[in-house]
Parts: structure tokens; C-alpha cells; sequence
């Protein structure tokens, strides 16, 4: 679904100017990677425009998190590092933060919920952060993290809606702008709204004609919902793949600061997010997460149609994403992508019925890759037997070729 974005008058808000993130940027150049950002020739046959890809997976932690991080980090006056830092997060910026408070000496602590991935608990310990797991969901522990911030005279650095991390994620939108010639639109995901509140600063004080679009899942468009609303409201929290885009409620200062600049926002389903991780995997040969590929599942759900022809810059996000997640992902992708099938076909129990069934399906340049014989649950015929088929095929139109030899043979498919 998308919303097109109708202007209003600024509300007051913490500004965030193009001064600010340029100074960003030279603040933080030297401690966070220049990334690059590549024409990919498959990505663009594939949804007709000419696509960059802004690689920010490539970070030390594996996301733009760091930007943000890093800039607030580095403002700190001397007292406040002495004391430490402390956030809630489950995620990247759990990483980012980690990383830079221990290359700058800074003790960090971090709160997340009780249910938080094992991976990303300790690679957070790994980079010396204290780690306190607290809370069922993402609010709790940010009000515990807040707790502790008063408790401790600990710094409280937000993930998403805080002035000097929407500057540090707004670098982003000036590399992008030096690396890529006669750009004409952005896609940038949207969770918090920091990355996009920064991006778009950037990109539309330098170039006003750049469209960003901004793209959500629609198990979690807290932006969509605030633009209806007029202000941030807070929002179930529904699983999604994009699962670094699941906030509760879309920051107040990013949303006052980027929909001046936003063009359009579209939201993805969860099918469509699965089958760009898969894209991404297959024609760019880079490990995205969810959040991640939603630029690309914004190009491929025909929502833009607009942008054929033109030059747009992907936001890679980050790269986080965990492997047994990523198996499940690209078995689902490639059902929805009609690569793989599964179906029950009843064959004759005597000898060859099985020889018979398998000849026809590979004769059909189907491979199969599983198959189980279920001889107890199958009705009175005993002289039958149901089979389930797991086949690798090439697409939706392999899958009809392969059900209509299948027929002609005598076989009755089914869905399993």
C-alpha cells in the first residue's frame, strides 16, 4: 500500500539541518566505514530501473547504527564518558554502540528484553558492554534502561529519536548523493525514523528534486499510522521478517523532522520482504536482513511503477540477520517464487508404481528433493498408497507443465 505525503506546517521540533550532519560526517569519518554503493546491472533487468545499492551491511557491526552511535558518542563531554552510556535495544544499535563506547573508552551498558536473541546478547558482551536483560518486550526494557540511566548518572543514547543519531544516520544521504550521478529518487527503510529523518535532511537541502520514498512492513508501518493520525501512535507489535523495523510507536522529533521531506511511503508484505532477501542472495550475492531488503521489496511489489527508467538508490541496512531465520526465509522464498512445490499424488502399491511416478516427474525436468510414502492413513484401498512430493522447479509455469504430464500419466495431484 502507499501514502502519498501531504505537506504541513512544521511543528516545533529539535532541528536537525544540513549543518548538522556535515559536521557529522566529518566527525565520525574516520571511525566508520565509507561504504560503497554499487550499480547492480541484475537488480535493475529485473525491476527496470537503474539500481544503487548504499551497502551499510558492510559496517564493522553490520548496519548504519553505528553512524548514529558513533556521532553521539563523540559529543559527549568528558564527565558524562567517565560514567558510561546506556540504551535499549535488542539490535543494531545495541551493536553500534557497544563497538564505538569500547573503541572510545566509554562504559556501556545495554538493556534488552528477556527474550532477546542469544546471538546478539553475546556479541554485545563480546564488544565489553553489560549486558541486563530485563522485560518482556522492547518498552519494558527501555523503561528499566531509563531507570538505570537516572540511577547510575548514566547517559541514555536513543536508537532512533535522538538529534545527534539522526545527524550521524543523515551521513548516509550525503555519501549516497557523492557516489551516485543524477540520482533520482532514494528508497530508505523506515522503523524509528532516524535513518530517514537524516537521509532525507540531507538529500533534499542539497537537491530538493530527489524523491525519498520511504517503505515499511506492513506487520509494522507506526509511520503510515502517524501520518493518518497526524502524530505518532502507538502500534501492536506484530511479527515480520523486518523485525529491525518493529517499533512500537515511530519516534516524535524523526517524524516531525522527515515527513516535510518524504515523498511517499509504501508498506510490503512479508512474502514480498522474503522473496528480496532472496534476490539480494541469488543476483547480488549479499546476506541482507529483513529491514534491509525492503527497498528492494518496495521496487519488486509494482508499487512505484513511477520509477522505471530512473536512477534509485537502495538503503542496505544492515546485514544482521540470523542464519536459521535466513534457511527458513529462502525455503519460503522459494515456494512463493514457484522454485519449490510440495504435493500428494495416489500411486498404485504394486512394484513400478513408485519407479513410474518419479520417471514422469523427471521427465518433466523437475528434480525432486523429498519424498515419503504414507501407506496407513490413506482409506480403504489397500492396493494404493499416497505420496508426498517435495520438487525443485524453475517457476510457476514449470509447475503447470510438470501437474499436466503428471495427469496425462493417470496421477490425481493434490496440495499437501
Amino acid at each position: 500500500m502507499a501514502t502519498r505525503i501531504k505537506r504541513s506546517p512544521k511543528a516545533a521540533a529539535p532541528q536537525v539541518l544540513l549543518d548538522d550532519i556535515q559536521a557529522a560526517a566529518l566527525r565520525i569519518e574516520n571511525s566508520v566505514l565509507l561504504t560503497p554503493c554499487t550499480e547492480s546491472h541484475a537488480l535493475s533487468e529485473i525491476t527496470g530501473s537503474r539500481i544503487f545499492c548504499k551497502l551499510d551491511n558492510l559496517q564493522h557491526t553490520g548496519s548504519f547504527k553505528e553512524r548514529g552511535a558513533c556521532n553521539a558518542l563523540m559529543q559527549l563531554p568528558a564527565p558524562a564518558r567517565r560514567l558510561g552510556v546506556i540504551a535499549a535495544s535488542a539490535g543494531n544499535h545495541a551493536l553500534g554502540l557497544s563497538y564505538h563506547a569500547r573503541r572510545l573508552g566509554i562504559p556501556a551498558t545495554v538493556v534488552m528484553p528477556v527474550q532477546a536473541p542469544l546471538i546478539k546478547i553475546t556479541r554485545c558482551e563480546r564488544l565489553g558492554a553489560r549486558v541486563i536483560l530485563h522485560g518482556s518486550d522492547f518498552s519494558e526494557a527501555r523503561a528499566h534502561a531509563q531507570t538505570l540511566a537516572q540511577q547510575e548518572a548514566l547517559s541514555y543514547i536513543h536508537g532512533f529519536d535522538d538529534p545527534q543519531i539522526i545527524a550521524g544516520q543523515g551521513t548516509i544521504g550525503l555519501e549516497v548523493l557523492a557516489q551516485v550521478p543524477h540520482l533520482d529518487a532514494m528508497i530508505i527503510p523506515i522503523g524509528g525514523g532516524g535513518l530517514i529523518a537524516g537521509a532525507a535532511i540531507a538529500i533534499k537541502s542539497l537537491n530538493p528534486k530527489i524523491k525519498i520514498i520511504g517503505v515499511e512492513s506492513s506487520q509494522a508501518a507506526a509511520f503510515s499510522a502517524a501520518l493518518s493520525a497526524g502524530h505518532p501512535v502507538p502500534l501492536p507489535k506484530l511479527p515480520t521478517l523486518a523485525d529491525g523495523l518493529a517499533v512500537f510507536e515511530v519516534g516524535s522529533t524523526a517524524f516531525t523532522l522527515a515527513r516535510p521531506h518524504i515523498d511517499q511511503v509504501v508498506t510490503v508484505d512479508e512474502n514480498t520482504i522474503a522473496l528480496a532477501i532472496l534476490r539480494h542472495i541469488e543476483l547480488e550475492k549479499t546476506v541482507v536482513e529483513g529491514a534491509a531488503a525492503t527497498p528492494l521489496a518496495a521496487l519488486i511489489s509494482g508499487q512505484l511503477p513511477e520509477l522505471k527508467g530512473k536512477t534509485v538508490a537502495l538503503a542496505i541496512g544492515g546485514g544482521n540477520i540470523d542464519p536459521l531465520i535466513l534457511s527458513s526465509v529462502v525455503e519460503k522464498s522459494l515456494v512463493t517464487d514457484g522454485r519449490l512445490i510440495r504435493f500428494v499424488v495416489g500411486i498404485s502399491d504394486r512394484p513400478g508404481g513408485l519407479a513410474r511416478l518419479t520417471r514422469t516427474i523427471a521427465d518433466a525436468g523437475a528434480s525432486i528433493k523429498d519424498i515419503a510414502h504414507d501407506r496407513t492413513f490413506n482409506g480403504p484401498d489397500t492396493s494404493a498408497v499416497r505420496v508426498t512430493c517435495t520438487v525443485e522447479t524453475r517457476n510457476r509455469s514449470h509447475i503447470a507443465e510438470m501437474n499436466q504430464a503428471l495427469q496425462r500419466a493417470g496421477f490425481t495431484v493434490s496440495p499437501a
